[in-house]
């Protein structure tokens, strides 16, 4: 199957757009998660969306013109939530340590840390 940018436009991406409050500014900022470089900003949410919109087509196009290949969205359904990782002893037991003075879990307190 020969895919197009219509065809690529119409696939549900994932996005992250934020409010941002910096030395710049307040703005908006956005960004497709399966295409790298693909982001953009805007003075509203509305405007960093449509903004995002035309970045996709422009990043489909070039990657097509060029021969590359287009990422597909990620599903979730592909991941269960679940994952092993290893550390060294001493940040096992400091994160244990912090866990068990805050009252939770170390998986929940992992969580924590990881979402921040």
């Amino acid at each position: 199957m020969n895919k197009t940018v219509e065809y690529y436009k119409n696939l549900p991406y994932n996005f992250i757009i934020q409010h941002i409050n910096d030395e710049s500014g307040s703005y908006y900022y956005g960004k497709v998660l399966e295409l790298d470089g693909c982001q953009s900003t805007g003075d509203s949410y509305e405007e960093v969306w449509e903004c995002l919109q035309e970045a996709i087509e422009g990043y489909i196009e070039t990657k097509l013109e060029n021969g590359f290949d287009v990422p597909e969205p990620i599903q979730t359904e592909n991941y269960s939530g679940k994952f092993v990782i290893r550390l060294p002893k001493s940040l096992h037991f400091r994160l244990a340590i912090e866990a068990e003075k805050e009252g939770v879990s170390l998986n929940q307190y992992a969580l924590y840390k990881l979402s921040k």
